[in-house]
């Protein structure tokens, strides 16, 4: 089977390297997190100008239309780069969803802010009666159309500090958990009765809870199924982006033992550490291995199994790693001035979000 980039695949590949090269470092990087919406605004407006805001969108609504190859490369890319501007969860989840089921109107009248990132939106789902992922919504939505009004809290809106939307979803009908009567509206940030309250992930990304009362929204088309594609799409991404930083962690480890000294010798000329290190890195190839798997099985009905079991294997083997990297540097493993430390609470903060790797292991064993 061939695993080759194609031209373009190499292309995006080497502008989200060439991003990465350019403005970031670990200083830099703490400086963008500490930022009020945890990352550089500038970036931000640049990564517009570069065409990887726009590029997972379909092609008919103006871009490039990344099949799961592209986004898993562009992705894992920028997880070297240990890169905090907030792709997956703004524009793969939350603006590639809104592209999909806005009315046409109301499309029109947001796309090309979103396409060039000069507005963002955040999708609002997760509550704190649910559990992995699940069905479970409370917000209710009365109304319908334009005149849609939402009542309820959300409880985790990742990414959605300083938005300029948020897409909620919320139940016409039916009890929390059921699958019928679970509906997506839009709800602008300015809205009456909206108050979101920011507070910050374990990564130092910048979420908010959403508390909603009588909001006026505009009802999407779509519901479940939606946000179930979009899920996987962005699980995909966010294993491909896992994989990055398990990557970076090990060859920044490797570098480190290569040249540390104890006793007079280098750490890695010791052996029980060879083996260690011979472990992850066998870690590290059946990760991509998986996530190949994943790739290849794009438009089949296989994709969303190989996206659980590439998740179920990669987010706890990412913590893992991470803990391991961090024992070989010892206490300057887990300070800021190291990438070690960022990388590792970042492999965390994906390895539980949007779900635990127990709920994608039952997702892969319900698809079998």
């Amino acid at each position: 089977m061939n695993f080759d980039l194609t031209e373009d695949e190499e292309m995006l590949k080497a502008l989200a390297e060439r991003f990465v090269e350019d403005h970031y470092d670990i200083d830099r990087r703490r400086q963008y997190v500490a930022a009020d919406e945890g990352f550089s605004r500038a970036n931000w407006s640049l990564l517009g100008e570069l065409g990887l805001i726009a590029a997972p969108f379909a092609e008919e609504h103006g871009g490039l239309g990344l099949d799961a190859t592209a986004i898993a490369t562009v992705f894992e890319a920028l997880g070297r780069g240990l890169v905090v501007e907030p792709l997956i969860d703004n524009v793969l989840v939350a603006a590639r969803l809104f592209a999909q089921v806005a009315p046409d109107a109301l499309r029109d009248a947001w796309l090309a802010g979103l396409l060039d990132g000069s507005r963002r939106i955040a999708l609002g789902h997760a509550e704190a009666g649910s559990r992995d992922g699940s069905l479970w919504v409370e917000t209710r939505a009365q109304g319908a159309g334009a005149e849609a009004q939402l009542t309820g809290t959300k409880a985790c809106v990742v990414a959605g500090a300083g938005v300029d939307g948020y897409i909620v979803s919320a139940r016409a009908a039916g009890a929390a958990g059921d699958a019928e009567g679970l509906g997506l509206y839009f709800v602008e940030a300015r809205a009456a009765g909206l108050v979101a309250t920011p507070w910050r992930m374990a990564d130092g990304s910048v979420a908010v809870r959403l508390e909603l009362a009588g909001t006026p929204a505009v009802a999407l088309a779509g519901g479940q199924a939606e946000l179930a594609e979009t899920e996987t799409l962005a699980s995909l991404a966010r294993s491909a982006e896992g994989l990055g930083i398990m990557q970076r962690l090990f060859d920044d480890t490797l570098d480190y033992l290569r040249t540390r000294k104890q006793f007079g010798v280098t750490l890695g000329s010791f052996q029980a550490i060879q083996h260690r290190m011979a472990a992850q890195y066998g870690v590290i190839e059946q990760a991509r291995a998986l996530l190949n798997l994943a790739m290849v099985s794009s438009g089949t009905d296989g994709f969303a199994k190989a996206v659980a079991g590439a998740r179920a294997y990669i987010a706890p083997a990412g913590v893992t790693l991470g803990h391991e990297m961090i024992q070989f540097h010892g206490g300057m493993g887990v300070t800021d001035e190291l990438t070690i430390g960022h990388g590792h609470k970042r492999l965390l903060v994906l390895s539980r979000w949007p779900d635990s790797p127990l709920a994608a292991l039952d997702r892969f064993a319900d698809a079998a």
